[in-house]
């Protein structure tokens, strides 16, 4: 599992801004394709149209400016099949990764991505979110390569394939429509470097993992409190921010923060939306 144990300038972003982010992000975006995609079928095909990111109708003389945004709303698919299951993966990739990262870094990831793919869209003349929401899936690759899903529901592969052959079905697309594809999609993936970047420039060796003698002692802290609770019956571990304890809930995880001086522990809510702890 990918862990980002580089103390950069988004993390020092979404730490100081705690309550930056929309919570459930995903959900609204998935519910709001879900819908526009209901709407065009009942409109006749007549509503996406006049969503879709196209240049020249942006610009003079129609000044059609809603187009910067509402190309968001636009599902990959109308048909029915296609665009719940489409719907479905964004929220579940997009929840996925707000609970792995936090709300403020998972909005960041977005909006950074939306943007991207606007300034790409002004110069290549039309977008699409598609690839946006594709990379929700890389980076939990990325994190999660070994962890297996059921593929179409039914054929259980690893996260890693999948990505894989997403990738190869967008340069084989690329390779039948043109390298026109590449450059729409690569907005996202410059996107998804920028957030996956510490994970990247270790396992390309361009950065080396510093030892901090706070992580090398976090096993020493975690037997010293398992030794502690056995004593005194009591709690191994407890959140420093909402209080909750492995025994007011035993199936909740915990962990240690490498970025807080001191052994503070954490519960699976608070471990990427915290405010760190400095003693100077």
């Amino acid at each position: 599992m990918y862990r980002n144990d580089h103390y950069g300038p988004i993390e020092k972003f979404c730490s100081r801004h705690p309550r930056f982010g929309v919570p459930n992000l995903a959900l609204y975006i998935a519910i709001a394709q879900a819908v526009v995609g209901i709407l065009d079928l009942l409109m006749q095909r007549r509503l996406i149209p006049m969503l879709l990111f196209l240049r020249p109708l942006i610009g003079p003389p129609l000044f059609q400016v809603w187009r910067l945004i509402t190309f968001i709303l636009v599902p990959q698919s109308t048909n029915p099949f296609y665009l719940l299951l489409g719907c479905y993966v964004v929220f579940w990739t997009g929840q996925m990764l707000e609970r792995e990262w936090g709300t403020a870094r998972f909005t960041l990831f977005y909006l950074c991505g939306v943007a991207l793919s606007i300034v790409g869209g002004l110069l290549l003349g039309g977008t699409s979110i598609y690839y946006i929401h594709l990379s929700f899936f890389l980076v939990i690759a990325t994190m999660y390569s070994e962890m297996q899903v059921l593929f179409m529901f039914v054929l259980p592969i690893k996260m890693k394939w999948l990505a894989i052959l997403d990738v190869a079905l967008i340069l084989l697309e690329a390779v039948e429509s043109g390298p026109f594809v590449l450059l729409l999609a690569l907005p996202s993936f410059i996107n998804y470097f920028i957030f996956t970047w510490p994970f990247w420039s270790m396992k390309l060796g361009f950065a080396r993992r510093r030892a901090d003698p706070q992580v090398i002692n976090f096993k020493k802290a975690q037997k010293q409190a398992k030794k502690k609770a056995q004593e005194t019956g009591g709690y191994l571990h407890k959140c420093a921010v909402c209080g909750i304890t492995d025994q007011d809930d035993p199936n909740m995880e915990f962990r240690y923060c490498s970025k807080c001086d001191g052994y503070y522990c954490y519960c699976a809510n608070h471990i990427n939306n915290h405010i760190h702890i400095r003693q100077d």
